[in-house]
């Protein structure tokens, strides 16, 4: 049985089935993504979108879609589904559909009066190859089958257009073709696991309509090159793959090949199995190393984000080494003290003021892992330590220590904190000052280093760093902490603090080591739950302030001025838990736990299976941003395992 299920009703429901998408990924950085009944409503959806290197490692669409028609007799059936301009959908193949099951993948099932056929799609583990499964599950007799692929060929962030430049030429390949439409590009290889006969038409679709850039505001018509089709007889109970990939393949050895890749993924059977498979899909591998893709289907690497779901993505998983290959990818990137935005980035900018202290708790929690942390303090402690020195002697830039030992942060223009949406080149919410979790984080890093250098015996870090923590400490409640409001300021900026009730402090209240008493924490959470906390997670704004925004929605800017100005962030919840159970213990888990039970409710409301990047944070607190983002489930997931030790 599958956990993750729709009815014929649902999935003929244009409604309800063009607003749920599904994603698959793999650890090449490829991935595939459309919608429930495969019509694709972003120019990010496609069943081949992989990164290219001769174009800096950046996503790009090969494979759009791949038409299927069941032909029988003189009648053709046609299985796909576009929107062309105006709302015009053609063909109308969604009306086949008969239902849609989550096992390891997807499985769709289509029913042509007593003929029905099954699909089922997954990627190549290290490859940029899709591999589709073609089941003919019952038909009385024999059933020719014709394949038109969709291509575009154009990066993820732009459309293609009807031009005179495609190159209209193929090439043989075993059971196949390969063709390339554009140089720089390398061949793409269509071919099946069964001979067929592959008849060239090209042709141009000319303006597919997407609904999502349409109401996004973005340009939202495309035009998709389709060379000709593919034609094959198949037999009741037989199986085929098609292949589409950057290289060509055996076509004997496709049935194996997916076999092994579906037996690869975790299955649907519960909300804990489904945030596991999804957590699986944010992990990649370069040459360079192992890395976490922020979100899909628009983000890749971002340093802070990659951090911060490190310890969740591990624990999913099941992997710890996760965190050494990660964390040694990322050790090798520092720059006085600095971690770049984004560590692929050929054009790096430093424009994260806590990321390194990100790092430092990662290493925190990778050492809580183990039974002698020594030993991964041995493989970053020069590392910790060269941060801890940038930020102390403030050769970092924008980033200044104060003479009580509190960290400064201000650029002109620029967003510091993980708070970093931009409206006409301008933050949304500049924070630049004494932000409370950057502080807060920095007292952490300050006492877990010099917790680790007495279990190495670093005498002279301790000499230096000793008496650092109880300064840090006191200045930090002086700063922060109000005993008349009962919780901390957002920031603090020339002696003036911003008392907007925001979600920065709770992380200050769930780290290992806090100036906070269990009393204050206790406070600082209860004011959290009173004006932020929703069953999608933290806002990010209290609602009673003037500067709240409780739907993301309207134009690219009205949407940047609302994610942090109220939407709700379902990462924050790991911090939140965290801190909930250090301070009430058993006593909390029935609160905790119905609270994470009301996630279970997003895995099938926007993309299926997973957690959107940000959540309106009016009711019903729709997902919006990204369909996935790898912060969010595995903050759900951690906090769904710190539930489950305790208990």
């Amino acid at each position: 049985m599958s956990y993750l299920k729709f009815d014929k009703e649902h999935l003929i429901n244009l409604e309800y089935s063009l607003h749920r998408e599904i994603l698959r990924s793999n650890r090449a950085g490829s991935y595939i993504s459309t919608t429930l009944n495969g019509c694709n409503t972003r120019k990010y959806h496609g069943l081949l979108v992989c990164p290219i290197g001769n174009f800096g490692g950046e996503k790009h669409v090969l494979l759009s879609s791949l038409d299927v028609s069941v032909v029988q007799g003189e009648e053709e059936f046609k299985l796909g589904i576009h929107r062309y301009r105006g709302g015009v959908y053609e063909p109308k193949g969604h009306k086949y559909i008969q239902n849609i099951e989550f096992r390891h993948i997807p499985k769709i099932t289509y029913s042509i009066g007593n003929v029905y056929l099954t699909m089922e799609r997954v990627l190549s583990e290290k490859k940029e190859q899709v591999l589709i499964r073609y089941t003919l599950e019952n038909s009385p007799t024999p059933t020719t089958l014709r394949f038109k692929p969709f291509l575009a060929f154009r990066n993820i962030h732009s459309l293609s257009k009807a031009n005179l430049f495609v190159n209209t030429k193929f090439k043989a390949a075993t059971n196949g073709i390969s063709t390339r439409l554009y140089d720089g590009y390398p061949d793409l290889f269509m071919q099946f696991s069964k001979k067929n006969e592959f008849v060239p038409v090209p042709d141009w679709y000319y303006n597919l309509e997407y609904l999502k850039e349409l109401n996004r505001g973005y340009e939202y018509l495309e035009d998709l090159f389709v060379p000709g089709y593919f034609e094959l007889v198949m037999n009741p109970g037989e199986t085929i793959i098609f292949a589409a990939g950057t290289g060509e393949v055996s076509p004997l050895a496709l049935k194996q090949r997916f076999t092994k890749e579906q037996n690869k993924r975790i299955r649907h059977f519960t909300f804990m199995s489904s945030l596991k498979n999804a957590c699986g899909q944010f992990i990649f591998q370069k040459k360079s190393g192992t890395d976490i893709i922020a979100g899909f289907p628009w983000y890749d690497s971002i340093s802070r984000q990659s951090l911060i779901a490190l310890p969740g993505l591990a624990l999913a998983t099941n992997k710890n080494t996760l965190f050494s290959e990660v964390l040694g990818t990322y050790k090798k990137h520092f720059r006085n003290g600095l971690l770049p935005d984004n560590i692929h980035s050929t054009s790096p900018v430093y424009h994260s003021a806590d990321a390194p202290l990100w790092f430092i708790w990662a290493v925190q929690q990778y050492a809580g892992t183990q039974r002698s942390p020594r030993g991964v303090w041995l493989n970053y402690y020069t590392t910790v330590k060269e941060i801890l020195e940038a930020y102390r002697k403030s050769n970092t830039g924008a980033i200044q220590t104060t003479e009580d030992n509190l960290v400064f942060a201000e650029k002109e223009n620029t967003a510091l904190t993980w708070m970093n949406s931009y409206v006409e080149g301008k933050p949304v919410v500049q924070r630049a000052g004494l932000a409370v979790e950057i502080n807060a984080l920095w007292y952490n890093a300050i006492v877990f280093a010099l917790e680790m250098s007495r279990l190495s015996g670093d005498k002279a870090f301790i000499q230096r760093w000793k008496n650092i923590p109880q300064q840090v400490g006191n200045a930090f409640l002086r700063t922060f902490w109000s005993e008349e409001r009962e919780y901390l300021a957002d920031v603090v900026k020339d002696g003036v603090a911003d008392w907007a009730v925001r979600p920065n402090m709770v992380i200050a209240a769930a780290l290992k080591h806090s100036p906070l008493s269990k009393e204050q924490k206790k406070l600082v959470l209860s004011a959290a739950k009173q004006k932020l906390l929703i069953r999608r997670g933290l806002r990010t704004l209290s609602p009673d302030h003037l500067r709240y925004k409780g739907v993301v929605e309207g134009d690219p800017a009205q949407r940047e001025a609302a994610i942090h100005q109220g939407a709700a962030w379902p990462w924050l919840i790991q911090f939140f838990v965290e801190a909930y159970l250090d301070i009430h213990g058993r006593g909390g888990l029935p609160f905790v736990g119905q609270l994470l039970d009301t996630f279970e409710e997003t895995m099938t409301e926007h993309c299926v299976g997973t957690l959107s990047e940000v959540y309106n944070g009016d009711p019903p607190h729709k997902g919006k941003g990204a369909l996935s983002q790898a912060w969010n489930v595995a903050g759900v997931f951690y906090a769904l395992n710190r539930i489950h030790n305790f208990k």
